[in-house]
């Protein structure tokens, strides 16, 4: 169920993120309400993770996978370009993360 709840608070954190793109500095009421609500609930979520995945694996899990799937929205939604220094960092992001689940975060 950790997992579960993971997977929700980094649904919220990237809808927040991507939310907070369309606020323009928090001058569009919608978009600012969202981006506000959207990291009460993943930071709620996170918490209830807490209780059952150890720290290191779900931080590393949700900023890890909320960093490469927002990166990932700014080129669908956003137009933002995709070159080589991205690409790198988002692979050494994800391989980051599989380390860490693989034995470092025990």
């Amino acid at each position: 169920m950790g997992y579960v709840m993971l997977a929700g608070a980094i649904a919220a954190e990237v809808a927040a993120t991507t939310a907070m793109k369309y606020s323009e500095g928090f001058s569009r009421f919608g978009p600012s309400l969202v981006t506000v609500l959207g990291y009460v609930l993943s930071f709620a979520l996170l918490a209830q993770t807490l209780k059952t995945v150890s720290i290191g694996s779900a931080y590393a899990i949700w900023s890890g996978v909320g960093t490469a799937a927002v990166a990932a929205i700014g080129l669908v939604l956003f137009g933002e370009g995709l070159g080589v220094a991205k690409v790198a960092g988002i692979v050494l992001i994800v391989g980051g993360v599989v380390v860490l689940n693989l034995g470092g975060a025990h």
